[in-house]
């Protein structure tokens, strides 16, 4: 029997956790889903928000460029390393219960955080909060996956999508501003939340429910070492350098001419492929139970919408990571003004949000998500056109309105799409596949992107700077680049140097020109992706979405076997 028809089967057995309802959602259901929108929030806010407090935090706890980027980036690995695993654990504990642990586990970590006497307490508090958001990310999903159907399942989604676009701009915002009081406040401010979070999920979400089963800890140790390695060296590739060794690993670099990138990516694909074929062969085996049931490709929705969810991630927050050095080195923006800037984006996506909600039935999910990369393609085009060293605040203000329209359509529907026709009892594993897929995408996108970014600044300064006849040009255009832009405004102070200034910041706007075109380009390939998943006929059942679909158990679990969470 295909997997397919397994799967169909399983939804005609499924047992079902609590009375059917009517497909219009209950009161409590909404409000539930505050609580599950706030938590995701609080997991993307914290991606971007360090990002503007790093500078008071290094002046503050006198650490290195090296611990800053630990600080950074330390969350983001620790998080993509055990999606995958959480996902599963979500099935075996419950959606519900694992999402209180997640989010507890992240409010402690930001207490920790806020209270760091140096870099290495702040480093080990950001991983812990990387434990926390690993948790909550497929449990959210998860818990929207088994409370909402018919047409109240695409307006959750919307919700859903259009809060991850919308907390990825209001991070640098509230940086900007928590950073004139105090770094810590970026952190201690999660404990309120947290506690709304809490307050709303115990009152309003449904227990949910739980399966007999074991983790597979030989996948558990290969999924993480995979995905850990693979987002480290993805995103620290440019500061180690992707071949050549750009920083000295003390005694564990002596004579050996080969950055440790390279080492990471080997080591992270061979433990991914053992992970796939263990994987593969455990789903085969009948009573065991994989980390990820690679049966779930079997539904072409949910394997040819991951590989859509992949490339568009690839493009849609890579953008992000450059656009606030422009708009401060090269536009002399305030770190304040440069979150108010990026707010937009959060405008635009909620603003898609609203509108999705009138055209979620007559459009379907994929038509939302095919308007949402048209969109998104469009406001960086504008970049790729537009963008100078005097861009106008009200074109870039354009652009992104457009840009976080789109990422508000796209985010929130490819998501439902993929998780379409996924059985309630297999939605942690569902939820983690596509998580890790996004936050692959994005750690990838972001790697390409600010890559591409930098290396266009480079030459681009190199080739300026030579035409002028200044010398040393070639140096000067690293040092530049390798200041991320922000040696700009001192070269600007010295008469000596202000036409290198010039240059440079012509030089940056050059890097989100071939930026914007960039993702646009990956955006037309997600696109050509969405023509891969097959179209729903409108009598179809879906699960989540079927008058009569149960919202219960793993699909033909026994019903002693399913307890409540």
């Amino acid at each position: 029997m295909s997997p397919g028809a397994l799967h169909r089967e399983d939804r005609k057995n499924a047992v079902s956790e609590h009375p059917t309802r009517s497909s219009s959602a209950p009161r409590d259901a909404w409000l539930g889903l505050v609580a599950i929108s706030l938590g995701v929030a609080l997991v993307v806010v914290d991606f971007t928000i360090v990002n503007v407090v790093m500078p008071p935090i290094i002046d503050d706890l006198k650490i290195s460029a090296v611990g800053a980027q630990w600080v950074q980036e330390s969350y983001a690995i620790i998080l993509a390393a055990l999606l995958l695993l959480m996902g599963r654990l979500s099935d075996i504990v419950g959606a519900r219960r694992l999402f209180i642990i997640g989010t507890v586990t992240f409010g402690l970590a930001s207490i920790a955080a806020a209270a760091s006497p140096n870099g290495e307490f702040l480093t080990i508090s950001r991983s812990a909060q990387g434990i926390g958001g690993a948790i909550v990310m497929p449990t959210s999903l998860a818990l929207l996956n088994m409370t909402f159907r018919g047409p109240n399942r695409g307006k959750a989604f919307a919700i859903w999508g259009s809060t991850i676009g919308a907390a990825a701009a209001v991070g640098p915002l509230l940086g900007g501003w928590l950073a004139e009081f105090s770094w810590r406040w970026a952190f201690g401010i999660n404990i309120f939340v947290v506690a709304l979070i809490l307050a709303g999920v115990l009152k309003f979400l449904q227990r949910s429910p739980r399966q007999s089963g074991r983790i597979d800890v030989a996948g558990g140790v290969l999924s993480v070492v995979g995905l850990g390695l693979l987002a480290f060296g993805l995103i620290e590739g440019r500061n180690y350098g992707w071949w050549e060794p750009r920083k000295d690993l003390g005694p564990f670099g002596d004579g050996v001419n080969l950055s440790v990138v390279p080492v990471t990516l080997v080591i992270s694909v061979v433990s991914l492929v053992l992970f796939l074929q263990l994987q593969v062969r455990r789903t085969r085996k009948n009573g065991t139970a994989p980390l990820m049931d690679t049966s779930l490709f079997g539904i072409k929705s949910f394997s040819t919408g991951n590989l859509a969810t992949l490339i568009i991630a690839l493009a849609e927050f890579g953008i992000l990571a450059v656009l606030p050095l422009w708009l401060q080195y090269t536009l002399g923006y305030s770190a304040l003004q440069t979150g108010l800037m990026v707010f937009v984006v959060a405008v635009g996506s909620f603003f898609a949000s609203g509108a999705g909600f009138g055209m979620a039935e007559k459009t379907g999910p994929v038509g939302l998500v095919r308007i949402g990369l048209v969109l998104e393609a469009l406001g960086l085009l504008m970049f790729g056109l537009l963008a100078s060293s005097d861009s106008s605040w009200w074109v870039i203000a354009m652009a992104l309105f457009l840009y976080g329209m789109g990422v508000g359509f796209a985010t929130a529907q490819v998501t439902n799409v993929v998780l379409a026709d996924v059985p309630a009892g297999q939605a942690g594993q569902g939820s983690g596949i596509q998580s890790a897929a996004r936050q692959l995408g994005s750690a990838l996108g972001i790697a390409i992107l600010t890559s591409t970014f930098f290396t266009a600044l480079n030459s681009d300064l190199s080739e300026r700077l030579a035409q002028q006849g200044f010398p040393g040009g070639d140096k000067l255009s690293w040092a530049v680049s390798d200041s991320a832009g922000a040696m700009i405004p001192g070269l600007s102070q010295n008469p000596k140097t202000a036409a290198a200034a010039d240059a440079a910041r012509d030089a940056m706007s050059h890097g989100v020109q071939i930026n914007g075109y960039t993702c646009a380009a990956l955006l037309v390939l997600g696109m050509l992706a969405t023509f891969l998943i097959p179209k729903r006929k409108p009598d179809a059942p879906q699960w989540g979405g079927d008058e009569s679909a149960p919202r219960g158990a793993d699909a033909g679990a026994d019903v002693q076997q399913t307890r409540a969470s």
